[in-house]
């Protein structure tokens, strides 16, 4: 039996990965590690990127290590400055309001207990499905994550890490992409093992 191919009706949200938020944001290279392995495996598994800034002109670009909307670099199908805190502009809802059926939403980003919050609540709202990727959200204040994951759990949404939702979303070993991924996974294992540690402690 041919191993069937991962499940398509995916998108990435990078919230409000900024320059001005580094020294801020509580274990901030570690986000940032995260949202790398997931846009290396968005391209592998074919999973459409979205980003958004927060008030750019004041809190600037999108971290230049994610290599956004570059030559070489990962292509967004909307990167999106913004004022509010959820990411569901007007902009990114009508897109997937273009789709024959609501994706499921895997996000990364900061604030965990704002924007993150404020995403997520506000896509639940409207039918889909969404991750949050708990080694790839934080806070400045970091007491503030895990009671933001604890509301948007009991709110419906699925609270996991990176390499168990990479797994998920493959299903069977089988299929062609699993070799990209097993790699990336193997590539970046000590990073995903140092992330958890400093993100994921309960």
């Amino acid at each position: 039996m041919v191993a069937s191919a991962p499940l398509r009706r995916l998108s990435e949200s990078i919230c409000d990965l900024q320059e001005k938020f580094r020294p801020a944001i509580h274990e901030y290279p570690r986000v940032i590690a995260t949202a790398q392995k997931m846009l290396r495996a968005s391209q592998i598994l074919d999973i459409p990127v979205f980003a958004t800034t927060q008030n750019r002109a004041r809190l600037g670009e999108t971290c230049s290590e994610l290599r956004l909307d570059v030559a070489g670099g990962f292509a967004t199908k909307i990167h999106a400055d913004k004022t509010m805190f959820s990411m569901c502009t007007p902009e990114i809802m009508s897109f997937f309001a273009q789709s024959a059926s609501k994706p499921a939403v895997i996000i990364t980003g900061i604030e965990a207990h704002i924007c993150v919050t404020q995403t997520t609540l506000d896509l639940l709202r409207h039918g889909h499905k969404v991750y949050v990727l708990a080694d790839g959200v934080s806070s400045c204040n970091k007491e503030e994550v895990p009671v933001a994951l604890a509301r948007l759990r009991a709110e419906g949404a699925t609270v996991t890490t990176s390499e168990s939702f990479l797994y998920e979303c493959m299903g069977d070993a089988g299929i062609a992409e699993f070799k990209e991924i097993a790699k990336l996974v193997k590539e970046t294992k000590e990073s995903t093992s140092q992330t958890l540690e400093a993100l994921c402690k309960i």
